[in-house]
C-alpha cells in the first residue's frame, strides 16, 4: 500500500473535509486514500466528490462517533 494517502479532516466544518479530499484525489490520481471525519453531512459531500471522480469509497461508522472513509480508484 505505497499509495496510501491520509486526509485528517475531524473537527472542520463543510467544505473544507471534502475540499481536501478533493485535493487528495487530484495530487494522487489513482491508490488509497483514507478519510477521517465528524459529520454524516462531510460523507455525504465527499461520497459525491468521490463518484464524480471516479472512485469507489467505502464508509465506516467508528466507536466513539465519526466516519473512516476508504476511497480507491
Amino acid at each position: 500500500m505505497s499509495d496510501m494517502t491520509i486526509v485528517d479532516a475531524r473537527g472542520l466544518s463543510c467544505p473544507q473535509p471534502a475540499l481536501m479530499t478533493r485535493e487528495a484525489i487530484r495530487k494522487l490520481g489513482k491508490g488509497s486514500i483514507k478519510v477521517w471525519v465528524d459529520t454524516e453531512t462531510a460523507v455525504e459531500n465527499i461520497t459525491r466528490v468521490a463518484n464524480n471522480n471516479g472512485w469507489r469509497i467505502q464508509a465506516t461508522p467508528q466507536p466513539g462517533g465519526g466516519f473512516q472513509l476508504e476511497l480507491e480508484k
